[in-house]
């Protein structure tokens, strides 16, 4: 797929073809200055812009092939990697707001990550082995952490354990999931017709009500308007360090920024405490 076919067609998201020539016509397009992304990031929040969005899209397809190469891991393909982490970075299009004063792909690669993440979850195994927040932290950490395909012995866990933040036990149940083999549930036997399987005698899950699954997303883009709003209200030191504390890839320490302002840590973590409070109170009261 070349750049001109791109161009042509915004939809053409998905890596088919040659997968080469895809990631080749994704690094052709050029990095968007600073100003040029916050212009159409505008255009697109403020007019529903198509046509700002698709290029901010098409010059942002290379991060998230740079993203996707690094989960190569899990057996998964890098087409289908891709794929998933383009949905990530279209929905962050849609949520991105420019006055936050941070990039697109600073605000993006949470979304990106998080598309590819539940890929992996749902695929790499049939039986899902991590359904909690805390379980599938623990399952990326440890796949990165194992230095050998076999058991971990007792000191590898006790590492692993503290390293991650969590307890023993916890590293040798996700260890388990992990090397455990997957059993069909409803065994099957083609030449019996009068075979009965358990599968046979659960009963069905409603389907989700649409009409609620739209209540959920439409409030929570409310609740994320409302909280970009109160974060224009804060002061510029304030909002610098919220952005550094928790919006950053790369958490800056309370150490670093009180260096930086000529304050003390403890100073720091005040400001840190007070602009969040802030914040939560700006979103109640609005």
């Amino acid at each position: 797929m070349s750049k001109n076919l791109i161009e042509r067609n915004p939809t053409a998201l998905a890596p088919v073809g040659s997968l080469d020539a895809y990631i080749a016509a994704a690094y052709s397009v050029p990095v968007l200055a600073a100003e040029e992304e916050r212009r159409l990031a505008l255009r697109y929040r403020e007019n529903n812009d198509v046509e700002a969005a698709r290029k901010l899209t098409l010059h942002n397809l290379r991060f998230v092939v740079q993203v996707a190469r690094g989960y190569l891991g899990y057996g998964l393909t890098l087409a289908d990697l891709i794929q998933e982490g383009n949905i990530g970075l279209l929905k962050a299009i849609k949520k991105f707001d420019p006055a936050i004063g941070v990039r697109l792909v600073s605000f993006a690669v949470h979304w990106v990550r998080a598309e590819i993440h539940e890929f992996i979850i749902r695929n790499w195994r049939i039986v899902k082995i991590a359904t909690t927040k805390a379980q599938r932290k623990l399952f990326f950490n440890l796949r990165g952490e194992k230095k050998r395909l076999g058991w971990m012995n007792r000191d590898e866990v006790e590492q692993v354990a503290k390293d991650l933040g969590v307890k023993p036990e916890e590293v040798l149940e996700m260890e388990s999931r992990l090397s455990g083999r997957e059993i069909s549930f409803d065994p099957r036997d083609d030449d019996d017709e009068n075979h009965v399987a358990p599968a046979d005698y659960l009963q069905s899950e409603p389907a989700a009500d649409p009409a609620h699954a739209l209540e959920q997303e439409q409030w929570g883009d409310y609740q994320r308007k409302k909280l970009f709003e109160a974060m224009k209200r804060l002061d510029p030191r304030s909002l610098e360090i919220l952005k550094a504390r928790r919006l950053s890839d790369d958490k800056t320490t309370l150490r670093q920024l009180a260096k930086r302002y000529r304050v003390s840590p403890e100073r720091i973590r005040q400001i840190e405490s007070q602009a969040i409070a802030q914040l939560r109170e700006t979103v109640a009261a609005s």
